[in-house]
């Protein structure tokens, strides 16, 4: 049953209030990240930030549009609105115009749009009308595969645009489906994924197969508390290494120690299997399903990473691992931005004084890099003040998204708490040097159209739900 109210008397304005806030702010940093003296004025429509002026007005009245829509709308058609951006992410590799090596832009005279940026709130919208669909379990296997397709569609069609930084993006809908019930389990294989291509790249294999043993050793012990248990899983192999050395000396086959391990890790996974069979063991095979793709997966990581990465991406990834040193080339662009941000010492240089950005050492600043110009101009007091904004505006998007009656708006809510949340961490991460560089803008802050449009939309679509959120009785 539902019943009217005053969607305006319901609005929660402290949150648009926190979003003219962060807009007013990016827009000032873009001013000031590109200011040409020849060109002073901020409503210079020929720069970059009268060009933004533009894209902000917009969002301003698509934000007004979304709160006009009925409410059912959204769930209503979240499906086509899907379908749509899957036809717009095959186009743009069709029809798209190139840039910074990507085909992932329309573009419309002097305006460039990308559909990668739209399309996480046509994901978004998917994923709560399916989440929220009558009788649907999430921990079912029909579940977790509906669940993958809506994912993981849009982002391998941006990967093939050669956008893998919009692609990675679509991977933090995985907090959605923690919050909404989904095993810790996935949660925790996710995280784990994450962490052994990682190390593949920093330790040897052998080393790697031996983390991923003693991983699974605990995880049993959780399982099973049966100590007694472990120790003869671990004496098992122990027992197999000792005597395929002991062959491989004997007979003088040349096998390395690796290989030998290898062989006694499989005689000892048959071996347990049987006595796990025998004495009922709960859970053996999928520990060991679990070893096994380790050990596949640990293989996979240098094909990915030396056939399918480009060259530049291998380069700054090794650059945050320490492997490599690039400092006129991958690492240029991170080292300008760090000497930037440290420049800008405890209260900054002042509003259009930064000499880092006033002669464009820092590429992109006014893009990408554009938490280098708050650093540097704004010092550590602006950069503590527009992170704690950042930190208090998702803070209160939680609360908005968990207060919802509807299990579609609660959902959504969430869905745009993890994007925002993704590209501020990412982000600002990659501007002093802790994650590699991968081309994310700074909601709000970053010049571009397409970006602040979709964020725009995205939250407002979520505050319009909000505000009816007491229709439902």
């Amino acid at each position: 049953m539902q019943r009217r109210v005053n969607i305006w008397s319901n609005v929660d304005w402290l949150t648009v209030s926190m979003y003219l806030i962060l807009v007013l702010m990016g827009w000032l940093n873009i001013y000031a990240a590109v200011y040409n003296e020849e060109h002073h004025s901020i409503f210079d429509f020929s720069q970059r930030y009268g060009k933004q002026l533009i894209w902000i007005g917009a969002a301003l009245i698509l934000a007004f549009l979304i709160f006009i829509i009925d409410i059912n709308f959204y769930s209503f058609f979240a499906y086509l609105v899907y379908g749509i951006m899957i036809f717009l992410l095959i186009a743009v590799l069709i029809f798209g115009t190139k840039v910074h090596g990507a085909r992932s832009w329309f573009e419309l005279g002097s305006f460039r749009i990308q559909p990668a940026e739209f399309a996480k709130i046509a994901t978004a919208l998917a994923l709560a009308r399916y989440l929220s669909s009558y009788n649907v379990q999430i921990n079912t296997l029909r579940s977790y595969l509906r669940v993958a397709a809506i994912i993981l569609l849009p982002s391998v069609l941006i990967l093939l645009q050669n956008d893998t930084g919009s692609a990675i993006v679509y991977f933090v809908f995985i907090l959605v489906l923690y919050r909404e019930g989904i095993s810790e389990s996935i949660l925790f294989l996710g995280l784990f994924i994450v962490i052994l291509f990682i190390l593949a790249l920093v330790l040897t294999k052998l080393t790697i197969i031996l983390l991923s043993i003693a991983v699974v050793f605990i995880i049993f012990w959780f399982i099973n508390r049966r100590l007694k248990v472990v120790g003869i899983g671990f004496g098992i192999l122990l027992l197999g290494t000792v005597l395929f050395y002991g062959a491989n000396e004997l007979l003088d086959l040349s096998l390395s120690y690796y290989y030998i391990f290898l062989l006694a890790l499989a005689l000892s996974a048959i071996i347990y299997i049987v006595l796990a069979i025998k004495y009922k063991i709960k859970k053996v095979g999928l520990l060991l399903i679990f070893l096994l793709g380790s050990v596949f997966f640990t293989y996979s990581v240098d094909y990915v990473f030396n056939n399918i990465l480009e060259e530049h991406q291998q380069k700054r990834i090794n650059v945050v691992l320490g492997l490599e040193s690039d400092p006129y080339g991958v690492e240029y662009n991170v080292n300008q931005s760090k000497i930037a941000i440290g420049s800008g010492g405890f209260d900054g240089k002042g509003f259009l004084r930064g000499t880092q950005t006033k002669f464009n050492f820092v590429p992109e600043q006014s893009t990408d890099f554009i938490f280098c110009t708050i650093g540097e101009e704004w010092g550590f007091i602006g950069t503590f003040f527009v992170v704690s904004l950042f930190i208090f505006f998702l803070y209160r998007l939680i609360g908005i998204a968990e207060r919802q009656r509807s299990v579609f708006s609660r959902i959504y809510g969430y869905g745009v708490v993890s994007v925002l949340f993704f590209h501020v961490v990412i982000n600002i991460g990659m501007t002093i040097g802790l994650v590699p560089v991968i081309g994310i803008p700074l909601p709000f802050f970053s010049y571009g159209g397409s970006s602040l449009w979709a964020f725009t939309i995205m939250l407002f679509i979520f505050l319009r739900l909000d505000a009816s959120r007491l229709e439902l009785l």
